[in-house]
Formats: C-alpha cells, sequence, structure tokens
C-alpha cells in the first residue's frame, strides 16, 4: 500500500538513505508524524484509513485538518482521537516535537494565507 500523505515529518535519524550516503528518492517507512488536509473532493473515509494505517506502521501521531469544519482530529496509536476546534486550543505534538505550540487559530490563519 503506498500512502502519500500532505505532509509527512520524519525525524532526522530515520530518514532513509541510498549507498552514497544521499537521502534516499522512497521511503518505505511510515512517517513519525502524518497530516492530512482534507479537501472537498476527498473522502473523509479514505483519509482517515491512511492515517490509521501510518499508526499501525509505526507513526507516532496524526493529523485530519477540515478546513471547512476548522476542525483538527488527533490521532494516536491505540488511543481514543481527540478533536479540537476552538481557536485558543492547543494543539498536542508528537514527542519529538514539544517544543512546538500550535493554537486551532493559529493553525487556520495560516492556512488561509
Amino acid at each position: 500500500m503506498t500512502i502519500v500523505p500532505d505532509i509527512a515529518v520524519v525525524v532526522w535519524n530515520r530518514i532513509p538513505r541510498d549507498q552514497s550516503g544521499e537521502i534516499s528518492n522512497t521511503f518505505a517507512i511510515a512517517p513519525d508524524w502524518t497530516i492530512e488536509i482534507l479537501s472537498p473532493e476527498q473522502s473523509q473515509t479514505r483519509v482517515t484509513k491512511n492515517i490509521l494505517h501510518c499508526l499501525r506502521h509505526g507513526t507516532q501521531m496524526g493529523w485530519l485538518i477540515d478546513p471547512d469544519e476548522q476542525t483538527v482530529f488527533v490521532y494516536r496509536p491505540k488511543q481514543e482521537t481527540e478533536v479540537f476546534d476552538q481557536p485558543t486550543e492547543v494543539l498536542p505534538m508528537p514527542r519529538f516535537a514539544t517544543d512546538l505550540s500550535l493554537t486551532i487559530a493559529a493553525l487556520f490563519d495560516w492556512l488561509m494565507e
């Protein structure tokens, strides 16, 4: 199964390299953080399945961003899905990105630019 999320974050020491040490052209690993931005023509079911597939294969966190509803669904392995839709709510980050802080309002301000 090939999954290409809108944004895939891979921590530096997990980035695949070729025999010469260059960054590989293909990544056959799950990202550490997968982020999907739902567009009107996309199926939410399909995108959710992609996130869940990544979580089963080592992804720490998945976000499904719904711009129309200004909502972010946060997925973590073997945990209940969390829903964030209040402007001042701070979104959870994966373990490797705990220094980041982003509110719902800030995220959607970026997406509207």
